[in-house]
């Protein structure tokens, strides 16, 4: 059974891609990758990352934006960005939704964001803080997402 689905669209740093499947495989969600990476997924910077949790990742990798959305026709993702008005604790969250995350330098590309604006949603911080971590604001969403599901499945 799958809860989430997490959407990495070009991560650039092995480490944090290796922390994020780490979260997958620990909370039952799909990992999404979307190329061009800054990394192979064989790098045993990501391996050392995940540790011995990528046998329980359930990983698709996707050479473009555009074969994600083929293959996952009609998903419009929860996207996270620090250009959203609404949080995350404020959306209702459902058992298979897709979280989508940028690159760790740029974000997501705006016009993605401002296409369907009210699937945009930040993590509150202060005001001169740029953002979190990636790996960290995926397990904050996940969690809440989770937490509003009741955390099915999981003990």
């Amino acid at each position: 059974m799958i809860l989430l689905n997490i959407v990495l669209l070009e991560p650039e740093i092995p480490q944090n891609t290796g922390n994020i499947a780490r979260t997958c495989a620990a909370t039952r969600s799909r990992l999404h990758l979307i190329e061009p990476m800054g990394f192979s997924v064989d790098e045993k910077h990501v391996r050392r990352a995940g540790l011995d949790y990528w046998p329980m990742v359930d990983l698709t990798v996707y050479p473009s934006l555009d074969e994600f959305y083929r293959q996952n026709a009609g998903v419009r993702p929860w996207m996270a960005t620090t250009k959203a008005k609404q949080r995350h604790c404020d959306v209702r969250f459902s058992d298979g939704d897709y979280l989508m995350f940028g690159r760790e330098t740029r974000g997501l590309p705006e016009e993605m964001i401002f296409a369907d604006y009210g699937r945009a949603l930040r993590i509150p911080m202060r005001g001169d803080a740029r953002s979190l971590n990636l790996a960290n604001s995926v397990a904050v969403v996940v969690y809440e997402a989770l937490r509003q599901l009741d955390f099915p499945n999981l003990r």
